[in-house]
């Protein structure tokens, strides 16, 4: 899989999932002392806490990816921000305060998996991936230069 279709089918996950926390069959109500008055906190398909910032923010990440997934710098621009971003919330979720950015975005439980997932996959597509290209296209033999 290439950059361009990994940032598209992100893009789409994104886009996914920022919807169907809007959609109360897919989303487990229950008060929450840490979410903030203007928002309901709930457990997507009963296991991801969201609340209506947090699914604005998946929507987000989702037009931005389908916005650039048809450009390759563009695309590893996504992947990289995306890995950089997803790690430090991962990393967040594990903080008091900070695993719910003050009341504001739930992210703890087991968002913190889901997080680092999308850290490491989006690492992958951001930084090592366009190496990789680079290296087999290098190892390859080339009809102009047999040396």
């Amino acid at each position: 899989m290439d950059i361009k279709k990994f940032t598209l089918i992100a893009g789409i996950a994104f886009l996914a999932i920022g919807i169907l926390g809007f959609i109360p069959a897919f989303v487990t109500y229950s008060p929450s002392p840490s979410s903030s008055a203007f928002m309901s906190h709930g457990m997507l398909l009963g296991i991801f806490p969201v609340n209506g910032l947090h699914n604005l923010v998946h929507l987000g990440f989702g037009l931005w990816a389908l916005s650039v997934w048809q450009n390759t710098a563009r695309s590893r621009i996504f992947c990289r921000s995306n890995a950089i971003i997803y790690g430090a919330l991962a990393v967040a979720g594990f903080i008091p305060g900070l695993n719910t950015l003050w009341g504001l975005l739930p992210m703890h439980g087991h968002d913190i998996w889901l997080h680092a997932v999308i850290a490491l996959a989006t690492g992958y597509f951001g930084f090592v991936w366009h190496a990789r290209e680079h290296t087999v296209d290098q190892l390859r033999p080339s009809w102009r230069n047999p040396l």
